[in-house]
C-alpha cells in the first residue's frame, strides 16, 4: 500500500492539478474544475454487471490507478476523501434528483458534498453526467451564481431543503435537492445498490458517459458519441467493438480492461 501522501499526489496528477494546496476557496474551485475535466462520469461497470465498491480505496484503484470514471456514489466518495485529506471539512448529503424526472418527487439517489472553505459553505459535486456547476456553489439562498454560459442559484424548500436550480430560457428549474442530515458512507450503499440492480433504474439500460472539455463536453448515450464544441456538435456511432473502445480511449481516456 502506498503512503497516503503519495496517494494524494497521484490523485492530483490524475486530475491535472498543479496549484497551491492552501485550503482556500480558490483551490477548492480549481480542484473541482480539474476533476470534471479529467475524470469521466460513466456507468460501464453497471452495464457490464461488475459490482461496484464504494470503499474509497477501491474507488481510488478504479479511478486514479486504472484511470476509469464512475458515477456519483463513487466520484463524490473519492473526491470527498481527497478534500478531507487536504484539510477541508466535508459533510456528505443524499439528494433527490429532479432534472428530467417525471415521477416526482424523485427518490434519494444522488450523493453531494458540503465543503467549508475560508469561513464559507459550498456545495461541491463531481458526480453528475449532465451539465451542473463546474465550480463550487455558495450555500446562500437566492444568490445568482454565473459560471460561463450557465447560471445557478440555491433555493430553500420547506420539505426538500436546499434546492440547486439552473436558469434555462429565463426560467429557474430544479436540478436536485437535499436536506442537511449528514450521511455515513454506509448510508449510500442502499441507494447505489438500487441504481445497480433495480429494473427501472436508468443506470442499467444503456451506457452513459460525460466529461467536460476545454471546448465543451463529450458524451455517450448508448453507442452514440456526441462531441460538443463552440462550433456545434459532432455525432458518430462506432460500427465495431474495437472502434467503440478506441473512441472511449480518445474522448474519455478510458481503457476498458481486456
Amino acid at each position: 500500500m502506498h503512503s497516503k501522501s503519495s496517494q494524494i499526489q497521484t490523485y492530483l496528477e490524475r486530475i491535472g492539478f498543479t496549484g497551491s494546496l492552501d485550503g482556500s476557496a480558490k483551490t477548492l474551485a480549481e480542484l473541482q474544475e480539474c476533476h470534471l475535466h479529467t475524470v469521466p462520469y460513466e456507468n460501464l461497470d453497471i452495464i457490464n454487471h461488475i459490482a461496484l465498491s464504494l470503499d474509497p480505496q477501491d474507488v481510488y484503484q478504479k479511478i486514479v490507478v486504472r484511470r476509469r470514471g464512475g458515477y456519483c456514489f463513487e466520484l463524490n466518495a473519492l473526491f470527498g476523501w481527497l478534500l478531507r485529506e487536504l484539510g477541508y471539512p466535508v459533510t456528505d448529503f443524499v439528494a433527490r434528483f429532479w432534472r428530467d424526472e417525471s415521477n416526482t418527487p424523485p427518490k434519494r439517489r444522488h450523493h453531494v458534498l458540503q465543503v467549508e472553505a475560508e469561513g464559507a459553505t459550498y456545495l461541491c459535486d463531481v458526480g453528475v453526467g449532465g451539465i451542473v456547476p463546474r465550480r463550487p456553489i455558495a450555500l446562500i439562498e437566492g444568490l445568482e451564481q454565473q459560471q460561463g454560459d450557465e447560471c445557478y442559484r440555491m433555493e430553500r424548500d420547506p420539505a426538500y431543503g436546499w434546492v440547486l436550480c439552473e436558469q434555462k430560457k429565463g426560467d429557474w428549474q430544479r436540478i436536485y435537492s437535499f436536506t442537511e442530515e449528514p450521511q455515513l458512507a454506509k448510508d449510500f450503499v442502499f441507494a447505489s445498490f438500487w441504481c445497480e440492480q433495480a429494473p427501472d433504474s436508468i443506470f442499467t439500460k444503456n451506457p452513459m458517459l460525460a466529461i467536460r472539455t476545454s471546448e465543451g463536453r463529450n458524451t455517450v448515450a448508448g453507442r452514440e458519441f456526441r462531441i460538443f464544441t463552440s462550433a456545434g456538435v459532432q455525432t458518430f456511432t462506432p460500427q465495431t467493438d474495437e472502434a467503440y473502445k478506441e473512441a472511449l480511449l480518445v474522448h474519455f481516456g478510458i481503457q476498458l480492461d481486456t
